[in-house]
């Protein structure tokens, strides 16, 4: 039986995921920073689940929560990192505690999980860490920079670690999902209270009051939750996993775009070699 640890449990993917392993008989440590957020699924599947109160951002908690996970099922097979939350601002209108909050979460969050988990894994010498990014590490919204970049800074540490611990057994996979019906534009969207008018046109078209998306999402959590099963038992995962049609074709031009930019400015960049001899 698999055992999984899900990260910020409480609503949206991470709360659709938990459902689907509990349903298919699986083991599930369900966590959010409150755990009774999360006591019903615990209630409802008690021989299989385990409820856990976890801010990812407090190392003494990760430390806690990895160690009754452990010791209530003896392992943890998949760790998936989904404990997160959107901030808009301009780049300029940034409060410095808010991006720094917003990093302890989305990647110094995943981190002290990972590292918490990963000597289990080494000992094993099998696991599979998930990473939730967002098509937003690849695809720059004004508005969205700090965020972009705490995504794509988890990608670039997911993608290296995959490298280091795949030799010992242990997959590693990062996905990007598009736009999904949650609450990551509703309750988990935060923004600067600093306002420059200047951005109105670009980063205000994005502050919560100006954006009308929530609830009219494409993507269906449920169908996300059974998609990243399907990948983590798949004989070789993928490193990166898009979900969403929206996520398909947003990245999709975002390559093609950086295609044609890095072949229009080949040659200057090839020009900076020494000569061959």
């Amino acid at each position: 039986m698999t055992t999984w640890l899900i990260t910020g449990c409480s609503s949206g993917l991470g709360r659709a995921l938990a459902d689907a392993v509990l349903a298919r008989g699986d083991n599930a440590v369900v966590t959010a920073r409150d755990a009774s957020t999360v006591k019903d699924l615990a209630d409802s599947h008690p021989e299989t689940a385990l409820a856990v109160a976890l801010d990812v951002t407090d190392p003494a908690q990760v430390t806690a929560a990895v160690e009754q996970a452990e010791d209530s099922f003896g392992s943890i097979d998949v760790l998936v990192n989904n404990a997160g939350y959107g901030y808009r601002a301009a780049v300029e209108e940034g409060v410095d505690t808010d991006v720094q909050e917003l990093f302890a979460t989305n990647f110094f969050g995943a981190v002290n999980v990972i590292k918490a988990v990963l000597p289990g894994m080494r000992t094993r010498r099998s696991g599979t860490i998930v990473n939730i990014s967002s098509i937003g590490a690849r695809s720059f919204n004004p508005g969205s920079g700090y965020y972009s970049a705490s995504k794509a800074a988890l990608e670039g540490m997911s993608a290296t670690l995959r490298k280091e611990v795949e030799p010992l057994g242990i997959r590693v996979t990062t996905i990007e999902p598009g736009a999904f019906r949650t609450d990551f534009a509703g309750r988990s969207l935060t923004q600067s209270a600093t306002v420059i008018n200047d951005y109105a046109a670009t980063a205000g078209k994005r502050r919560k009051e100006n954006d009308n998306t929530h609830g009219t999402q494409p993507g269906d959590p449920a169908k996300a939750a059974k998609v990243l099963i399907t990948a983590v038992e798949a004989g070789h995962p993928p490193a990166l996993l898009l979900l969403g049609s929206d996520a398909v074709k947003v990245i999709g031009d975002a390559l093609d775009s950086q295609r044609a930019e890095l072949e229009a400015w080949q040659e200057l960049s090839v020009s900076t070699d020494f000569p061959q001899e």
